[in-house]
């Protein structure tokens, strides 16, 4: 007699099919950031299921921040990180720091991505003029090189994913003097997935998805519409960080990515189980004709 435990496995693999049917060689972008950068199991999850995505013919991009790391190394020089509004205040000083240390956590990614038999490439929003930005205020205050996307050029991308390998981005841009900005991660996966027509964009933070009721876990919702998401904001359901992100999620639609996912990047493989299992974990974000794969009154 099987075992239920391997028949639960088979049962697992025939749910993912028609998902990886269905997104074969197209476009997902990962956003990749929060406590799984800094733990290093999470960190090898996260890069196991990225791998595995590639492996089963998606085409993954990878866009990571890195802001309690820079936290880190900035208070290790001596320099007291300050925020408004929620935004860096990046001198010259904090820039070079920020740059380095994007650099350093990039270069750790590729280095897991090739331990896994995969080809990675890591690249920065200069990288090939990837990234375009201008200087973005905080309230009408300047709070020095903190860069606003205005263009993105997906050249780079697309030649990377031809020639099949892995791209990593970390979220440096340059202005049309060609000065350094570090960019919201957040921002840069939404314009980069935006640019590339990406199928799905995942963002992998430190929040399980988002709830008709903040203090009801029950409450998680697995889909909802665009306008939904609008209705949640409205309403006042939602707020602190996760309104930006939400709105991030909305503008990434309008702009033609199919799907968004907000994900718990603290749950071990939880983007392998947002795409490949029809409930999935996070909550997904879809077009106004996109049709629910889950229905929960079911």
């Amino acid at each position: 007699m099987v075992k239920q435990m391997y028949l639960d496995k088979a049962e697992v693999l025939i749910e993912a099919l028609p998902y990886i049917q269905r997104f074969n060689r197209k476009i997902v972008v990962i956003k990749y950031g929060g406590s799984a950068m800094l733990d290093e199991e999470l960190k090898a999850n996260v890069i196991k299921d990225a791998v595995l995505l590639k492996l089963v013919g998606f085409k993954p991009i990878i866009v990571h921040g890195g802001g309690k790391e820079i936290s880190r190394w900035v208070n290790k020089v001596g320099m007291e990180p300050r925020f408004v509004n929620g935004l860096r205040v990046t001198d010259k000083d904090t820039m070079e720091i920020a740059e380095m240390v994007l650099a350093k956590v990039n270069k750790e990614l590729v280095t897991l991505v090739e331990s896994l038999g995969v080809k990675a490439v890591g690249i920065s929003g200069k990288d090939g003029g990837l990234l375009k930005c201008e200087k973005k205020l905080s309230g009408g205050e300047d709070i020095g090189y903190v860069g606003e996307i205005k263009e993105v050029d997906p050249k780079i991308l697309y030649d990377l994913l031809e020639r099949d390998f892995l791209p990593i981005v970390f979220p440096v841009g340059f202005d049309e003097n060609f000065d350094s900005y570090n960019i919201n991660a957040d921002d840069a996966a939404c314009a980069i997935a935006e640019a590339v027509h990406a199928e799905k964009l995942a963002f992998l933070s430190d929040i399980e998805g988002v709830y008709r009721d903040q203090n009801d876990p029950e409450t998680l919702i697995s889909e909802l519409h665009v306008h939904e998401a609008r209705e949640l904001i409205d309403e006042g359901f939602v707020g602190g960080g996760m309104i930006p992100k939400l709105k991030n999620c909305i503008d990434a639609i309008e702009q033609g990515v199919n799907r968004v996912h907000i994900l718990d990047g603290r749950i071990p493989h939880s983007l392998l189980l947002e795409i490949f299992t029809n409930k999935g974990i996070g909550t997904a974000i879809l077009r106004e004709d996109g049709e629910k794969y889950y229905n929960e009154h079911e």
